[in-house]
């Protein structure tokens, strides 16, 4: 006898209204950043402040492909999509890593072209070096607020983004570093602090890309999670045992499938409300969307 207990509320309001928050601040951050950056760095001529704030103008997207993401994903189950829209979030995160991995890439090849190829400092005015200590700050708090946002409401696609604007700072870090080598007669502080920052950026991208990949490939839940799925089933009054549990991952929520064992003896109601009961249990100790059981008299 197969029981689907009935499925887990997709999308809290609150989820839903903090990523659109968290993500609305960013785009404000990032629309200041790269107005402030690209008119500073014309005016004390630094190309590094300039290309910062291109950087910052291209995390716009990111922002918007969240805002997208996090729309879709509170959508219910339709007759397309029986589990709702939960890996819309996998997907954003998988993009966002993607977009971490191809920045890295891209400073781990820049610096290595100003280091192969050396180009004369040119005259940089002191104003550089503000706005870019300046933008390292402001991004660097938006990281953290937007990650206290994120594990908040367990979400990793917010995880993802604020790790991508932990990458901006990170090249703010970089041009502010580029500046003072500059100032001082040394621009291949530049390249040294391009190559080290731009391996962080493509390791954190490679990290993100790689667990959305397995997550979109039914990837189990977590070995905590797992055992803690055990012992709520194994603790349930009525169970005799249980076997075949798997998991896997939907967005930020988990699907589980399992045989119950129950008396023989016991009547289909019985099997029924011990079934509902576990799955109960296990959707309000975890974020489980949905428990398939099946009963096995014993």
């Amino acid at each position: 006898m197969d029981k689907v207990i009935e499925d887990h509320e997709l999308e809290s309001p609150d989820k839903q209204q903090a990523a659109k928050q968290s993500t609305l601040v960013s785009v404000v951050v990032n629309i200041g950043l790269t107005i402030t950056q690209v008119f500073a760095g014309i005016v004390s001529g630094s190309q590094g402040l300039i290309a910062d704030g291109i950087h910052s103008l291209t995390d716009l997207v990111a922002d918007f492909v969240v805002l997208f993401a996090n729309h879709h994903s509170g959508k219910e189950a339709d007759d397309d999509h029986h589990y709702g829209h939960q890996r819309y979030e996998t997907a954003a995160s998988l993009f966002l890593g993607v977009s971490l991995l191809a920045v890295g890439v891209g400073m781990l090849f820049k610096a290595g072209d100003k280091i192969i190829n050396p180009l004369a400092s040119g005259q940089i005015q002191i104003l550089a070096l503000y706005v870019a200590l300046g933008s390292l700050i402001a991004k660097e708090l938006l990281f953290r607020y937007m990650l206290v946002a994120a594990k908040r409401v367990r979400s990793s696609m917010l995880v993802a983004n604020a790790w991508h604007a932990r990458s901006d700072a990170a090249s703010s870090l970089v041009v502010a570093v580029g500046i003072v080598g500059s100032l001082f007669g040394y621009p291949v502080l530049d390249s040294v602090g391009a190559l080290v920052v731009g391996l962080m950026v493509a390791k954190t991208g490679w990290t993100f890309s790689w667990d959305a990949l397995h997550d979109l490939m039914d990837r189990a839940a977590s070995t905590v999670e797992y055992q803690r799925i055990e012992h709520i089933i194994q603790s349930t009054p009525g169970v005799k045992g249980f076997h075949d549990l798997r998991t896997r991952k939907m967005g930020d929520m988990i699907l589980v499938d399992v045989h119950i064992e129950v008396d023989a003896n016991s009547t289909v109601q019985i099997g029924h409300d011990i079934a509902l009961s576990a799955g109960n249990q296990i959707k309000k100790e975890l974020p489980v969307l949905n428990v398939m059981t099946h009963i096995d008299p014993v």
